[in-house]
């Protein structure tokens, strides 16, 4: 088990000090959820793309045989 990002040990919070808190908080798990949803990119072939094929093969073509 990790240790806790946050510890209050003693005292208590006034409301600037729980807002710069609660600020920081904010900031860094926007950060975090901002790296972590960045799905990586695979470049994709265009030369490839179903529209630019033709639409029939003869079933004796060798384009059927690979």
């Amino acid at each position: 088990m990790s240790e806790p990002l946050v510890r209050i040990v003693r005292g208590s919070l006034n409301a600037e000090e729980l807002a710069a808190l609660t600020a920081v908080l904010t900031a860094r798990a926007a950060v975090a959820a901002a790296t972590a949803a960045a799905p990586a990119v695979e470049p994709v072939a265009t030369w490839s793309r179903i529209e630019r094929r033709p639409a029939y093969f003869s079933p004796v073509s060798w384009q059927q045989a690979a």
